[in-house]
């Protein structure tokens, strides 16, 4: 089975190709070049768009407008090539990268996503706890005070890897039922007049 995986809900994107299990490629750059890396994918893999088998997506939480680039992008490249999509949680795509670590997404607004809910990272149980993500990078300094460990900046378990969405995706269908997850109200919505 040959799976086309990406995740752009963070401000780094991923992108992998993998087929039963091997990864035959994979591209970490910006949600923007997500439809580059996926041709740049193929590509040097020598595959075409209609081989694929199944697409797979990061479906958040993270950025409002990165979570939406993803599961848009996703689910029109589904639906153009006639495969099904299944959507995976972008924490738990950390997980998969970093086994028993708490996965932490740099929400905004001085906030966190966490496994179920946005928080304070402040408010974060993190005693003796493996941190990853950019929320971990961006709140190193307040975390490990804390007594959490994180690893440097440039450990790739701080990342989305798509990698980890193939392996995880489990329930493919059709795309419109992929949904982003979303923790809290976006912000434009808040900030709208009633």
């Amino acid at each position: 089975m040959l799976i086309l995986a990406f995740d752009t809900a963070t401000r780094v994107a991923t992108s992998a190709l993998v087929r039963d299990g091997e990864v035959l490629g994979e591209r970490v750059s910006q949600a923007v070049r997500v439809l580059e890396d996926v041709d740049d994918l193929l590509r040097l893999a020598g595959a075409e768009p209609c081989d694929l088998d199944a697409l797979a997506v990061g479906t958040g939480p993270g950025s409002f407008t990165g979570v939406r680039i993803g599961v848009a992008t996703a689910r029109g490249l589904a639906l153009a090539l006639g495969v099904r999509l299944a959507g995976v949680s972008t924490l738990d795509a950390l997980v998969a990268g970093a086994p028993g670590a708490l996965p932490v997404i740099d929400a905004r607004r001085s906030e966190v996503f966490v496994p179920t809910r946005p928080a304070r990272p402040e408010e974060l149980d993190v005693e003796g706890r493996l941190c990853v993500g950019d929320g971990a990078l961006r709140y190193r300094d307040l975390l490990e005070r804390a007594g959490a460990e994180i690893p440097p900046d440039d450990d790739e378990r701080h990342l989305p890897r798509a990698r980890f969405h193939a392996a995880l995706a489990a329930d493919f269908g059709p795309p419109e039922a992929v949904e982003p997850i979303y923790l809290r109200v976006p912000d434009a919505e808040q900030t709208a007049a009633p």
